[in-house]
């Protein structure tokens, strides 16, 4: 018994130390939206396969340039479709490995509880203060909110009271810490287990605003990395797209 103990305890280690050995890091450029979820998703990974990530979050037009420029990432996580197809057609994505890993949508929240309400009649109150949306030519999220702002008539109405972020979480951060009022922010910067963590939020119909296509490319550094290529196969497995519905994605 000791001796088979002992020969378990030795496979066991060698097993770890191979492990280990083969363990990659993958760097990885992220949405600032999807900042949550790619935590958990980088938990999992480590946990089955002992990658690791090492995670940037921001706006995916600020990525988009910065990947022209060099930028040594080996994923690319946007928050829209295009950048990611851009990238593709200047030669510094890995063709076909481009797919849509969510459908974000996008809220009217506060920080404070009743604040909001189920129709966004609060953009159209009196006492309303600063109103926090992103840049729209960097965020997609941004470029949703203006939308849903034109279809209400109220963008020129309201325009003294906007207040731009970089990012959509430089705007998820202006209403967190009461610098703004009410933000318009991604679904999922909100939910916690599919249920809203604090504040008020206003769901807008997604017949406000173009559909948020979210996809994700393997880009040509990440070619040969095994972490790159292992997240790309859990992005796509039945579990892990679970846990992105939770956050209020669709797929």
């Amino acid at each position: 018994m000791r001796l088979l103990l002992s020969a378990l305890s030795v496979l066991l280690c060698t097993a770890f130390t191979h492990t280990a050995a083969q363990a990659a890091e993958a760097q990885v450029a992220v949405a600032a939206n999807f900042a949550e979820p790619i935590k958990a998703i980088a938990a999992v990974l480590q946990k089955t396969t002992g990658h690791t990530l090492k995670i940037s979050t921001g706006a995916s037009g600020a990525f988009y340039t910065q990947i022209k420029n060099g930028a040594p990432f080996d994923v690319f996580l946007s928050a829209d479709n295009e950048r990611p197809e851009m990238l593709e057609k200047d030669g510094l994505a890995q063709p076909g490995t481009r797919f849509t890993y969510a459908n974000g949508k996008l809220v009217l929240w506060s920080v404070r509880p009743g604040r909001v309400d189920g129709q966004g009649a609060v953009l159209k109150a009196a006492d309303l203060g600063k109103v926090a949306f992103a840049n729209p030519k960097t965020a997609p999220y941004g470029a949703a909110a203006l939308q849903v702002l034109d279809k209400l008539g109220l963008k020129d109405a309201l325009a003294p009271k906007l207040v731009q972020g970089e990012s959509i979480g430089q705007t998820f951060n202006f209403v967190k810490t009461g610098n703004a009022d009410v933000g318009f922010v991604a679904m999922s910067q909100v939910l916690e287990g599919g249920q809203l963590k604090e504040g008020s939020m206003w769901v807008i119909p997604q017949t406000q605003y173009d559909a948020i296509r979210q996809d994700a490319v393997l880009l040509k550094r990440g070619a040969n990395n095994e972490a790159a290529k292992e997240l790309f196969k859990l992005l796509q497995s039945p579990n892990i797209k679970d846990l992105i519905r939770s956050y209020g994605y669709d797929l």
